[in-house]
C-alpha cells in the first residue's frame, strides 16, 4: 500500500471509531512505528486527532471530521467484486436481490478502464463454495434476533431428532455452502452449531435462567474426562476430505509419499460421527485405531454388504 493510499485508510479507520496504534499497524500490515509517524504526518497536515491515554485510550478525530466519499482503487474493488461473487454461490441468503444490485451499482460507478482490468482476475478467482440446494426462510429474522441477544424457540430436525428447541444464538455464519446458527442449548447444556435450514420455526422465547455453561472451544470443555484416541491413515482424496473439518483438520500430517495421517483425541460421544466419517471414506481411510471403531466399521460395511447381497 503506497503512504499516501494508507494516510487516508488511517483517516477512515478513525472515523469509524477510536484505533490504537498497534491496531492500526495489525489492519495496514505495518510497524507500530510506521503508524505513529502517519499519525504525525496526519497532524501536521491539518487532520484534527487527539490522543487518549489508557486502556480503552487510542487515537480519535475531532467530532464532526469526514472525508467525502473516495474511489475505490482496483484492488479495493476486485476485493468487493470477489466476496460478492462468493455469496452469490450460495443457494439461499438474506441478501437474495441485493446481492446483485449491489455487484451492478459497483460496477456502474467504476470507470471502465478499471473494469476491463479486473475483469479478467475475477473470471480466474473462484471461492470453491459446495452446490447445495436449500431454502432458509427463517434466516433473516434469526439474524436480527441474534443481534439484540435474544432467545429462541424452534422446531428443529436433525438426524435423530425432531423436537423443539429453546436456545440463545450467539453468531451466525456460513460455510461449506450453508448457514449455521452457533447457540447455547439448555437441552443439550452447552453451545453446540445449529444448520439454519433445519430449522422449521424461529420466533422469540423468554430469557432463560443464567445457567453456567462451557463453549466447546474452552480449554476445560477439551478435558473430556473420556475421550477416545484415534489415528487413522488418508490417501490424498482423504486428507482432502478430513482438512475441512473444523474438528480433526489440524490434525492432519504427512507420514510419506502420498500418505497422511490424522491423530486426535475425541469425546467418546463423538463416536458415532466418526463411524459415520471414517465409513463414508471407504478406500481413502483406513483406522489404525482404537479397535472398537475399526470393528464398528466393519459391522456397518457388513451390513451394507448383506443387504445387497440378498
Amino acid at each position: 500500500m503506497k503512504r499516501v493510499d494508507r494516510l487516508m485508510a488511517v483517516i477512515m479507520a478513525l472515523q469509524l471509531q477510536g484505533e490504537t496504534a498497534s491496531s492500526l499497524a495489525n489492519k495496514m500490515e505495518v510497524s507500530r512505528r510506521t503508524i505513529l509517524r502517519d499519525i504525525q504526518s496526519l497532524s501536521e497536515m491539518g487532520v484534527p486527532l487527539y490522543a487518549i491515554s489508557g486502556p480503552q485510550g487510542g487515537f480519535r478525530l475531532m467530532e464532526g471530521y469526514h472525508l467525502p466519499p473516495l474511489q475505490l482503487n482496483s484492488q479495493e474493488a476486485l476485493t468487493v467484486l470477489f466476496a460478492l461473487q462468493g455469496l452469490m454461490e450460495y443457494s439461499d441468503t438474506p441478501f437474495n436481490s441485493e446481492r446483485w444490485t449491489v455487484r451492478d451499482k459497483i460496477k456502474n460507478i467504476l470507470p471502465m478502464n478499471m473494469i476491463d482490468q479486473i475483469q479478467p482476475l475475477l473470471q480466474t478467482l473462484e471461492m470453491n463454495v459446495p452446490n447445495r440446494n436449500y431454502v432458509t426462510p427463517y434466516l433473516s429474522p434469526l439474524i436480527l434476533l441474534t443481534a439484540e441477544s435474544k432467545w429462541i424457540s424452534t422446531l428443529y430436525k436433525s438426524m435423530n431428532h425432531h423436537r423443539r428447541l429453546i436456545l440463545q444464538p450467539h453468531k451466525i455464519y456460513a460455510a461449506h455452502g450453508f448457514w449455521y446458527c452457533e447457540a447455547y442449548s439448555p437441552t443439550h447444556g452447552e453451545i453446540r452449531v445449529f444448520r439454519v435450514d433445519r430449522m422449521e420455526e424461529v420466533k422469540e422465547e423468554q430469557p432463560q435462567e443464567n445457567l453456567r455453561y462451557k463453549s466447546r472451544h474452552d480449554p476445560e470443555h477439551k478435558k473430556d474426562p473420556v475421550s477416545v484416541h484415534i489415528r487413522a491413515k488418508l490417501t490424498y482424496k482423504g486428507m482432502l476430505h478430513v482438512e475441512r473439518d473444523e474438528h480433526i483438520g489440524e490434525s492432519i500430517r504427512s507420514i510419506g509419499e502420498d500418505e497422511w495421517l490424522v491423530e486426535c483425541d475425541l469425546p467418546a460421544s463423538e463416536i458415532p460421527w466418526a463411524i459415520q466419517l471414517f465409513y463414508t471414506l471407504g478406500m481413502d481411510a483406513e483406522v489404525m485405531e482404537p479397535t472398537s471403531l475399526r470393528d464398528e466399521i466393519r459391522s456397518k460395511s457388513r451390513e451394507v454388504y448383506d443387504r445387497y447381497n440378498q
